[in-house]
C-alpha cells in the first residue's frame, strides 16, 4: 500500500490538532509534497543536522521542535537552517512539526513523560480554557408556539452543540401573571391573574450572538412581554491543557523517587537536580515536558508533592521554595520531552501497521554535551 504525505499528516493532526498549539507557535508542514508518497517516518526532538542525515530519502521527519519559529525572510542554502531546508527538498525528505499541539494535546507530551515515570495520569495541570463563551436560554412559551420559537432561535444559531444542531429540551409548567393598565396581553386580560399552560424551552447559543437570538425570540414569541433567562456557562473541564498530574502505586521517599526519574529518562550531561526534603513521602505528581517554570503556581496548588518538569530557573525556584512544600526535580529539556516520540510512533504504527516504517531517532540532540563530577548534594 502507498502511503502518501498527507495520509500521515492527518493521521498526526488528529492526534495533536493544531488549534491546541499556543499563537506565538509555527507548527505543521514546514517542507514536502503532500499529494507525494512518503516511505518512512523518524521521530525526533529537533531537526539537527545529524537528525536530517539520519532521515531515509523520501522518509517524513516529525520534529517537535520548530526549525523555521521566529520571522523568516530566507531559507537561503548559505544560511544554517536554510541549508538543511535545501538538504531536506532535495532527496525528497519532508519535515512536519508537532510542538505546542502535541504539549497540550490528550495524550501528549507530558502524558509520555508520565507513563515513563511510571505514573497513572489523574488530571491536567493547566487546562486550556474553552474560549467559546456559551449562553443558556431559558425560554416559556405556550406549547402551540414552541415550535415557532424553537425554529426561530434555531436560525438565528442557537441550539449547536459539536457536530449537533436544533438541541434543544422542553417541559411543560404552569405560568402565571397579571397585565396591568397600558399592557396588551395575547392571553387573559387587565387585572385578572391568568395562570396558562407554558413550555420551558432551553437551548444553548454563543454569547456573541445575544442580540441576534432575543430579536429572533421576540419576533415568534406571542406574548408582549415573553418571559426568558439568560445564563453564562461555565467552561467545563477539559483533558487537553499543559501538564499532568498523577499517582504512584506506592508512596516512595524524594530520594528514590529522583532516582526513578533518573533511570526512566535519557542520561544527559544536565542530569537530574532536586529540591526538598530527601525523606519526603510521594504519591502524586505534577509533571510537564520542556520548560515548566510558568507553571510553577499550578504545582503549588496542585495538592502534590512533586513537580518534575525542566528548565527550571534560580529565581523562580527559589521563589518557589520559599513559598510551597513542594519539592521540585529538574531535568534536560530534551530528556524530558524524548519520551514523546514512543507515543508518537505507537500512534502512527497503529494507523499504517507494516506499510510505513516508523523509528524513533537515537540521536541524542540535547545541546549540552559537556559535563563533570558532582558532589552528592546538600541535605
Amino acid at each position: 500500500m502507498t502511503v502518501k504525505l498527507r495520509d500521515v499528516i492527518d493521521v498526526l493532526e488528529r492526534a495533536y490538532p493544531p488549534q491546541l498549539a499556543q499563537p506565538w507557535d509555527s507548527v505543521g508542514l514546514v517542507c514536502g509534497d503532500p499529494d507525494e508518497p512518503v516511505d518512512s517516518v523518524t521521530i525526533a526532538i529537533d531537526a539537527t543536522a545529524p537528525v536530517i542525515d539520519d532521515v531515509p530519502d523520501r522518509g517524513l521527519l516529525l520534529a517537535h521542535h520548530p526549525l523555521l519559529l521566529r520571522g523568516v525572510d530566507t531559507v537561503a542554502a548559505s544560511t544554517p537552517k536554510g541549508a538543511l531546508v535545501h538538504r531536506l527538498i532535495r532527496s525528497g525528505r519532508s519535515l512536519f512539526t508537532a510542538h505546542t499541539n502535541a504539549d497540550s494535546a490528550s495524550p501528549g507530551v507530558s502524558d509520555a513523560l508520565a507513563q515513563a515515570l511510571g505514573l497513572t495520569v489523574e488530571d491536567v495541570l493547566q487546562p486550556l480554557a474553552d474560549t467559546a463563551d456559551q449562553d443558556k436560554w431559558v425560554i416559556y412559551v405556550p406549547p402551540e408556539n414552541a415550535e415557532a420559537v424553537r425554529a426561530a432561535v434555531f436560525a438565528a444559531g442557537a441550539g449547536r452543540i459539536g457536530d449537533y444542531s436544533c438541541c434543544s429540551w422542553s417541559v411543560t409548567g404552569t405560568g402565571q401573571f397579571l397585565a396591568h393598565d397600558g399592557a396588551s396581553p395575547a392571553i387573559g386580560s387587565i387585572g385578572t391573574v391568568e395562570r396558562v399552560a407554558e413550555d420551558r424551552v432551553e437551548v444553548v447559543a454563543p454569547a456573541r450572538l445575544r442580540a441576534d437570538v432575543l430579536s429572533a425570540l421576540r419576533s415568534a414569541h406571542p406574548y408582549e412581554e415573553p418571559a426568558f433567562d439568560i445564563f453564562a456557562l461555565a467552561p467545563p473541564p477539559t483533558a487537553t491543557g499543559l501538564g499532568r498530574i498523577g499517582s504512584l502505586s506506592q508512596p516512595e521517599p524524594l530520594r528514590t523517587f529522583v532516582s526513578r526519574v533518573r533511570d526512566a529518562l535519557p542520561a544527559t550531561s544536565w542530569g537530574v537536580r532536586a529540591a526538598g526534603d530527601a525523606e519526603l513521602p510521594v504519591s502524586r505528581v505534577a509533571v510537564c515536558g520542556g520548560a515548566g517554570d510558568s507553571l510553577l503556581s499550578a504545582a503549588a496548588a496542585a495538592d502534590v508533592q512533586v513537580y518534575v518538569t525542566a528548565d527550571l530557573r534560580h529565581h523562580p525556584a527559589d521563589e518557589h521554595r520559599r513559598a510551597s512544600d513542594v519539592a521540585l526535580v529538574d531535568v534536560a529539556h530534551w530528556a524530558s520531552e524524548f519520551p514523546w516520540c514512543n507515543q508518537a510512533a505507537d500512534i502512527l504504527r497503529s494507523r499504517f501497521g507494516e506499510s510505513l516504517p516508523v523509528r524513533v531517532c537515537a540521536i541524542r540532540t540535547d545541546p549540552w554535551n559537556l559535563e563533570t563530577e558532582t558532589g552528592r548534594g546538600q541535605q
